[in-house]
């Protein structure tokens, strides 16, 4: 088997901290934007992740960069990479 080399680039994804009441975890929340595909309009969609915040730093409103990493949880495969904004 393989091992993942260092030039393999993990996913990084920025969203906004929707909720930081768990222990060291935040739920993360990423929107984009995507075309529709029988109307061509745009519509929004979203997706909520739970990400590992080792040293609680983050608070509700915090647009923060997340990065893909191996399962810490049972529904945690996201690391807090760094806050991007804090909320005002």
């Amino acid at each position: 088997m393989a091992e993942k080399s260092e030039t393999q680039s993990r996913r990084v994804l920025q969203g906004f901290v929707m909720s930081d009441k768990m222990h060291k975890t935040v739920v993360v929340e990423v929107r984009h934007r995507v075309q529709h595909g029988t109307y061509k309009k745009y519509v929004s969609r979203r997706m909520r992740y739970k990400a590992h915040d080792e040293q609680n730093q983050c608070h509700i409103g915090d647009q923060v960069l997340i990065i893909e990493s191996r399962p810490l949880s049972r529904d945690k495969r996201w690391r807090v990479q760094r806050i991007v904004e804090r909320a005002r």
